[in-house]
């Protein structure tokens, strides 16, 4: 009866160990700070943005694409890619995010700091603190 709960025991640690290793293999890949200034709560078409996601992208499209820099605005060694930029959604969900930072990145005029974390030059997730 020993050998066979310990067996049981064995069995399930080995299948919790690789499960756990992906999330302990992420590590930050980059950060930025950005400030959110008027032009990047619209996009280029001129519509209002509403979502989180959409600002960050938005911002770092300006940043990269459009030379569009506020003061505050630092380089970011991920999004610069468009095919980054449009991972963003995904990544922020997967990240964190305080509901009040939410609502004070939408309203603009708020600087981001903006970790992000993954593998492989591969982003997962991002985590946004926004301070006014």
């Amino acid at each position: 009866m020993r050998r066979m709960t310990n067996l049981i025991a064995a069995a399930a640690l080995a299948l919790a160990i690789p499960a756990a290793m992906p999330a302990a293999a992420q590590q930050l890949i980059g950060a930025y700070t950005a400030f959110i200034g008027t032009d990047d709560l619209y996009n280029s078409s001129g519509a209002r943005l509403t979502q989180p996601w959409q600002v960050l992208r938005q911002d770092r499209a300006n940043y990269h694409r459009f030379g569009i820099r506020h003061a505050g605005d630092e380089w970011d060694p991920f999004f610069g890619s468009i095919e980054n930029r449009a991972a963003m959604e995904r990544m922020i969900m997967n990240g964190s995010m305080d509901p009040i930072a939410r609502q004070n990145l939408l309203q603009g005029g708020a600087t981001v700091f903006v970790r992000i974390y993954g593998a492989g030059g591969v982003g997962r997730y991002v985590d946004v603190t926004v301070a006014r």
